[in-house]
């Protein structure tokens, strides 16, 4: 998959799900740049008044209206890992990134609590580098509920 914007094109990009009834594209500060594109700090999901992109596959070509934002950092948990934590969906707390370089706390991280999650917790590129985390090396903390 290919996306375009205004200044530019980010190719090889991965096609996510699950399946939504709305499409949205989620990108990096970075990539954002790169495309030209004003992508505001979302939820995912939380996409009215958010800017276009086209995308371009082998098959075909698809413009959106909207839907491109940069996804909030945020954990997915369990509600058992919620009662274990004592934390609730919507809480923002302060995760402790160690990563192979680095300790990086991320503050304002949203908690999204269901029954089919799994404790995992969603960063973007950019933050992930910042931390200097991989998926081999990489290890979270929660540090605090304000």
């Amino acid at each position: 998959m290919t996306l375009v914007g205004p200044k530019g094109r980010l190719n090889n990009v991965r096609l996510l799900g699950p399946l939504r009834q709305t499409s949205q594209v989620e990108i990096s500060r970075t990539d954002a740049r790169i495309l030209g594109i004003a992508a505001p700090l979302r939820m995912s999901g939380n996409l009215q008044g958010t800017p276009g992109i086209r995308l371009i596959s082998p098959f075909a070509e698809l413009e959106l209206s909207g839907g491109t934002i940069v996804a909030q950092r945020h954990i997915h948990m369990s509600p058992l890992d919620a009662l274990i934590l004592r934390v609730s969906h919507g809480d923002s707390v302060a995760v402790a990134i160690e990563g192979s370089d680095r300790r990086l706390i991320f503050d304002n991280v949203a908690v999204r609590v269901a029954p089919d999650m799994r404790l995992e917790m969603h960063i973007d590129t950019d933050e992930a580098n910042a931390a200097g985390a991989d998926a081999a090396q990489a290890w979270a903390t929660l540090v605090t509920k304000p």
